[in-house]
């Protein structure tokens, strides 16, 4: 059982826009860059999160991407079910025929293990991450670098 890339970077990627949500409308290569996520990734994650309602997007000069709504009101596993994401430790998949017609010895501590760890994610919000030290500390740290690489793209 694991969170696919596509379940961590659609959680990174929003996470970003939390951090940054009072700055407007944040552009997906912003995202890109600071994440280490290409681009072409991050455009097909935000075409779901844009149809479930997850983030908003703008066109034109100032545009980009915002949250739908404040940081505090997303919970993180709205946002991995959102990309069609499921975090399911059973070797069935959840279909209970793990053992030829039917569920297996160890089914049923398997789907509990999947509950809880749904049950976990659902009670995290992105208000609560972006308020962690170590979540600011980290957001600091690519500011800086972002800066640095923008000034040494100008240097002779």
């Amino acid at each position: 059982m694991r969170l696919t890339t596509k379940g961590r970077y659609a959680v990174t990627a929003m996470l970003d826009l939390a951090i940054h949500y009072e700055k407007g409308a944040i552009t997906l290569s912003d995202i890109a860059g600071r994440q280490g996520i290409s681009l072409s990734y991050l455009e097909q994650l935000f075409a779901r999160l844009r149809r479930k309602g997850l983030v908003t997007s703008t066109r034109g000069p100032g545009g980009g991407y915002r949250l739908a709504t404040e940081p505090e009101n997303i919970h993180v596993a709205e946002i991995v079910t959102a990309i069609n994401e499921t975090v399911d430790a059973t070797r069935c998949g959840g279909e209970k025929n793990c053992d030829k017609e039917g569920r297996c010895l160890t089914h049923y501590l398997w789907e509990d293990l999947s509950t809880r760890i749904h049950e976990f994610l659902n009670n995290i919000t992105l208000g609560d991450l972006v308020n962690q030290p170590n979540v600011q500390e980290v957001a600091c740290r690519q500011e800086e670098t972002k800066k640095k690489v923008a000034l040494s793209s100008i240097r002779p």
